[in-house]
């Protein structure tokens, strides 16, 4: 399952376009020389993914706490229905939810870093940019988040988070390239397909919580009590004969 979140990221990378596109276009030139050109869409990307496996930790703490109390398999199912609803609540909904949990300050407060850290003319900065731009609200992000809330560990949700950062990254490093490559008509036509892949990975985690005993996609958890006595403490001590 932690590959699902490398598939997840690959197939639905061309929802970034659409949503971090215009900022991975109009990143800056850092010096003269060719090299310093690709190495600041590098770090710009590295950033991102750097971001997103923090996130995974967060997700995978816990998931991690959940599983602890004996939920496996309901973390599992938790995380489906979580993606489930991210796809079905209505935007404005979502934009409610953001001013409860008070988060709009802190994404005020990205937006404003991010304005700085464009206006500096180093590969560093570049770097600072990727960061910050995997905070911002989208939810794809959050999609993915949700199923790193069933990986194993917090170890496990981090890589979960990596390798879904890593999918993004072909197709986010050639849009930093030039952005002329993707045309907005396959733009749309991806976007559209998102919420799928998003339900089909719902269901997947769903179907994997409920253990219906299908081998590797489904497997049943089989609990087991040992009890241990120790049967010297039930015995008797032995009498020794003597003649």
């Amino acid at each position: 399952m932690i590959w699902a979140g490398f598939i997840f990221g690959l197939v639905g990378s061309f929802h970034c376009v659409g949503m971090c596109g215009p900022i991975a276009m109009a990143l800056p030139f850092v010096g003269s020389s060719g090299w310093r050109y690709y190495a600041g869409r590098l770090l710009y990307n590295s950033g991102r993914i750097v971001t997103y496996a923090i996130l995974g930790a967060l997700a995978g703490a816990f998931g991690e706490t959940l599983q602890m109390a004996g939920l496996q398999q309901t973390v599992s199912i938790i995380s489906g229905v979580l993606i489930l609803l991210l796809l079905v609540l209505p935007a404005t909904l979502k934009a409610k939810s953001v001013s409860i949990l008070g988060t709009d300050k802190l994404m005020s407060w990205v937006r404003q870093k991010l304005g700085y850290y464009f206006q500096k003319n180093s590969l560093g900065s570049l770097f600072m940019v990727g960061l910050l731009n995997g905070l911002l609200p989208c939810g794809f992000v959050y999609i993915a988040l949700a199923g790193a809330i069933s990986a194993p560990s917090v170890g496990g949700a981090m890589l979960y988070m990596a390798l879904f950062g890593l999918g993004t990254f072909p197709l986010m490093f050639l849009v930093s390239l030039s952005g002329k490559l993707i045309s907005l008509k396959m733009r749309s036509m991806f976007n559209r397909a998102v919420p799928y892949i998003g339900m089909s990975l719902a269901v997947l985690f769903i179907v994997r919580g409920l253990g219906l005993g299908i081998p590797y996609l489904s497997p049943k958890v089989i609990e087991t009590t040992t009890h241990k006595t120790e049967m010297s403490c039930c015995k008797k001590p032995a009498v020794a004969k003597t003649e």
